[in-house]
């Protein structure tokens, strides 16, 4: 269960990398410089609901050109009395404004005691992403690497939310990703199925139900499960919810605000 919640929530920190941009035509981000988006992540079990996470997403700009998008998921002291678990994970995400995919991730992972820090570098010339993890209390020790093949657009975690974002989403609509994580790559189909009023910390809003397939074997997490993710149907495309169900329980993940985004209005 402990390594289910932490995949749980490094997807959700990436909510859906879920559609390739190979679908859309290029269109103007949503989202400019500085924008924070902050989220609490709540475990449902029965009758009982408990906050046991924070998670924040922040855009940056290398030297005015590049994004370089933050995203941070931190468990918060309840999981810790409840399952006597932790954890920590950054994501810094490298990503190519012009063609808007991944260039580099930067993770840090801390899972109680056990702390990793990995780069995966991406070279479209040679169609390979590359990853390399160390463990920084072993300097010692050889670190792992991981090597495979790309083909075309290729997102990271952080890089995929995004580029949902700047998709042309509609009901019935469905994408292909091509997303890595660790040194592999995964095909995710994803679907948009509904058009929903959700109500959220910051708004009323009609929103895209988006479900990707993420779960069962040979996806990006290994077990049974369903995740539903809404997104603003609005200029601003803003995920403002998501919920992964699995035979543990039930995990919401709810915006809880929004600063210095696009639109004015939040």
């Amino acid at each position: 269960m402990k390594r289910f919640l932490t995949s749980v929530f490094a997807s959700v920190l990436c909510a859906a990398a879920f559609a390739s941009m190979a679908n859309a035509q290029r269109v103007k981000p949503p989202f400019v410089e500085g924008e924070t988006l902050t989220y609490e992540g709540k475990f449902n079990k029965l009758l009982a609901s408990i906050s046991v996470a924070e998670l924040t997403f922040t855009v940056d700009r290398i030297d005015g050109d590049d994004f370089l998008i933050k995203a941070e998921a931190r468990s918060k002291s309840t999981l810790l009395k409840i399952f006597r678990y932790t954890f920590l994970q950054t994501i810094e995400s490298t990503i190519d404004a012009d063609r808007f995919r991944a260039i580099k991730t930067v993770k840090h992972d801390v899972q109680k005691d056990r702390v990793r820090d990995s780069e995966a570098l991406f070279d479209y010339k040679d169609k390979r992403v590359t990853y390399t993890e160390v463990d920084p209390k072993e300097p010692n020790k050889a670190p792992r690497r991981i090597a495979s093949a790309i083909e075309g657009t290729t997102h990271d975690l952080i890089s995929g939310i995004y580029s949902l974002r700047m998709l042309p989403l509609a009901i019935g609509k469905t994408f292909q990703l091509q997303i890595s994580d660790s040194g592999l790559v995964y095909d995710i189909p994803v679907k948009v199925t509904a058009r929903e009023r959700i109500k959220s910390e910051i708004g009323r809003f009609w929103c895209f139900r988006v479900e990707p397939l993420i779960f069962g074997p040979g996806r990006l997490i290994e077990k049974d499960g369903k995740m539903i993710i809404w997104i603003t149907d609005d200029a601003r495309r803003i995920p403002v919810r998501s919920q992964v169900s699995a035979p543990i329980g039930k995990i919401e993940i709810k915006i809880r605000s929004a600063s210095n985004a696009k639109m004015a209005g939040i």
